[in-house]
C-alpha cells in the first residue's frame, strides 16, 4: 500500500479502490472488453457510481453514457469512475467539472474543473488540457491528480508520471515526472497565480494503477517495476 498524506480528506475516500464492489466493477468492465467494446456495443462508459451525481443538471444513474460536452457534479460522499475517449477519470465527492468536446464526440479536448478533485490517466493523443481557476495543464500521455481545496484560491496538481506543460497566470513550467511531481498553483492575496513545489497529497499509486488499467495502460512505476520516494519531487531516486 502506498504511503500517503491526507489534507482535508479521510482515509476511506482515498482507499476506495480496495472495496469489493469497486474491484468487481473494474474486473467486469475489463472482462467485457473495456472502452472499445463499450463504444462498439453502445454500452455505458461508467465503471462505477457510488452516491449521488448530476449529469447536465439531472440525476446520473448507472447505465447512462457520459459524453464530451457534459457537465458533471458529484454530491457529498459520492464517487464516479468512467472512461471516455482515450482517458479514464475518478471524480471525487463535491466536484463540479465539464468534459469539453474535441474533434469528435468521444475526443476529450479539455477537462474544466471548478471545484473538487479528479484523478485521470490519459493515453497519448492530440492537444488536451486540464483547466482550473488558477492553472492550465497541457496534457500529453500521463497520469495526474488535480484538486481545488474548498475555500482556497489555489490548485493542487500532481504529475504522477509523464510530461505536463503548466501555466498559472503566465508563470510557466514543464513537469517531467517518473513518480509524482507535485505543485501548488496559487494566487496569493489576489495577485497573479504562481507555481510552487508541493508535497504528495490525497491520492495513491493504486488509484492511478486502477485508472490506467481501465484504458489498457500501465503507470511508469509498473513498467519500471519499482517506485520512488513519495516526496512530490517526481523522481525514482536515481
Amino acid at each position: 500500500m502506498t504511503q500517503h498524506l491526507l489534507r482535508g480528506r479521510d482515509e476511506k475516500e482515498v482507499l476506495w479502490f480496495q472495496r469489493r464492489d469497486t474491484l468487481r466493477a473494474a474486473a467486469a468492465w475489463l472482462a467485457m472488453g473495456g472502452l472499445p467494446a463499450a463504444i462498439a456495443q453502445q454500452r455505458s462508459n461508467i465503471v462505477e457510481l457510488s452516491g449521488d451525481a448530476l449529469l447536465n443538471g439531472n440525476r446520473l444513474v448507472p447505465g447512462q453514457t457520459i459524453q464530451t460536452g457534459d457537465q458533471i457534479q458529484t454530491g457529498p460522499g459520492s464517487r464516479l469512475v468512467f472512461a471516455l475517449g482515450n482517458a479514464s477519470f475518478l471524480v471525487r465527492q463535491n466536484t463540479r467539472m465539464t468534459v469539453e468536446r474535441g474533434s469528435t464526440l468521444r475526443a476529450v479536448s479539455m477537462l474544466r474543473i471548478l471545484t473538487g478533485a479528479v484523478a485521470s490517466v490519459w493515453n497519448k493523443g492530440g492537444s488536451r488540457s486540464i483547466i482550473t481557476p488558477t492553472l492550465t495543464a497541457g496534457i500529453r500521455g500521463t497520469g495526474v491528480y488535480t484538486e481545488i481545496p474548498p475555500g482556497e484560491d489555489r490548485t493542487y496538481f500532481c504529475n504522477c508520471y509523464g510530461t505536463v506543460d503548466l501555466d498559472a497566470g503566465g508563470t510557466k513550467a514543464v513537469s517531467r515526472s517518473d513518480y509524482h511531481q507535485s505543485f501548488w498553483a496559487e494566487a496569493p492575496a489576489g495577485a497573479t497565480p504562481v507555481i510552487r513545489p508541493a508535497g504528495y497529497l490525497n491520492h495513491t499509486d493504486e488509484e492511478l494503477e486502477l485508472l490506467a488499467g481501465l484504458i489498457n495502460q500501465r503507470t511508469y512505476w509498473q513498467v519500471m517495476g519499482r517506485k520512488g520516494t513519495p516526496d512530490g519531487k517526481g523522481t525514482m531516486g536515481y
